[in-house]
């Protein structure tokens, strides 16, 4: 299998995902385990405990049988099995067993390798099989409770329930940076921020690492920001700031000067965000930045078919602060007051 071409129109709060499953085996007595896991009992084979996950079809490039693995020296962690030579390119090999902590199966089905691309890299992940691929709306994704996200090291964003069973979408690029924190975030303290205005900020992305990584490197960059963990928290906070814009006979850009979107977020994603903010009059002139890892040559005309001001590939938060200031002077610069709405929505 392989991805070559995204269907999907971007502001459809829609997306597609490749289902993939994880199997253990059975402990024996095992009380705790998670109402998540499927029981599975093949003729002739022992039984299995099976969990399943699900990834962004904009991030698999492929899907493959399980290569010849190279050692690398010097790994810090025991899930990366090594690398493998596909067509010239070496790609390193996760395997998702043991980075959740899960028990190794032994003479089961041979495994699949799942073939990424986000961030500007490319990462393989190991796992025991793959289903299909599966057309949903991010409204029938779920956050993670906290339970979830404690037994899953919080690596699950999303929960769908498809069918009899509950499919976790994992969080891919919070294993890849764990894994090489050279690949996070980092602003270029080389830059004088003090230089530029102070300005508020609404920030939405699932990823708690991602959120939590941009509050503190942005407030460096003279940000106050807000953040929400979906676009539709987002939403209903840029309405709150609407009516109080109308009742006090101010612009929306008075309260807030910039907002920064992921794209794959539960409820509501960034497209549909960005489309939702810049149909609406009073909101139009709000600088919409999309900073996620799905920003790549073949995906940024979607960005582009919702009004987004600027895109963004994550980890570029040096960029990003200095965009978002631009995009405000040239809004303030060139704004002119539109006679103000009666009604809010």
């Amino acid at each position: 299998m392989s991805q070559t071409n995204i269907l999907l129109e971007a502001g459809t709060n829609e997306l597609e995902i490749v289902e993939f499953y994880i199997d253990e085996p059975v402990v024996e007595f095992d009380t705790g385990t998670s109402s998540a896991l499927k029981l599975i009992q093949e003729e002739g084979k022992e039984p299995i405990y099976r969990g399943y996950y699900g990834v962004n079809v904009a991030k698999v490039l492929e899907i493959i049988q399980l290569p010849h693995i190279t050692p690398l020296p010097e790994l810090q962690s025991p899930s990366v099995l090594g690398a493998f030579n596909l067509r010239s390119q070496i790609i390193p090999l996760v395997d998702l067993n043991i980075w959740l902590d899960k028990e190794q199966l032994v003479n089961y089905a041979p495994p699949k390798v799942v073939v990424t691309e986000f961030n500007n890299v490319t990462t393989a992940f190991k796992v025991s099989g793959v289903n299909r691929i599966h057309r949903i709306s991010w409204e029938d994704v779920d956050a993670p409770n906290s339970y979830m996200s404690f037994f899953s090291k919080g690596c699950i964003t999303g929960v769908v329930r498809l069918e009899d069973r509950i499919v976790f979408i994992l969080d891919l690029e919070k294993i890849v940076t764990e894994l090489n924190p050279s690949l996070g975030l980092k602003l270029d303290n080389a830059i004088d921020w003090s230089q530029n205005n102070n300005y508020r900020a609404i920030v939405c992305d699932d990823s708690s690492l991602i959120r939590n990584m941009l509050k503190t490197l942005l407030r460096k960059a003279n940000f106050e920001v807000h953040d929400f963990t979906n676009g539709q928290e987002a939403w209903d906070e840029l309405c709150r700031i609407k009516r109080k814009a109308l009742d006090e006979e101010k612009d929306v850009t008075d309260f807030v000067q910039v907002l920064i979107s992921d794209i794959e977020m539960p409820r509501m994603d960034g497209h549909t965000l960005c489309k939702t903010v810049k149909e609406d009059p009073m909101m139009k002139k709000l600088p919409v930045i999309l900073f996620s890892s799905l920003i790549t040559d073949k995906l940024r005309h979607k960005g582009e078919s919702v009004g987004a001001d600027e895109q963004i590939s994550k980890p570029g938060v040096t960029k990003l602060a200095q965009r978002a200031h631009e995009l405000i002077q040239q809004y303030a610069n060139s704004y002119v007051p539109e006679k103000k709405e009666t009604t809010v929505e």
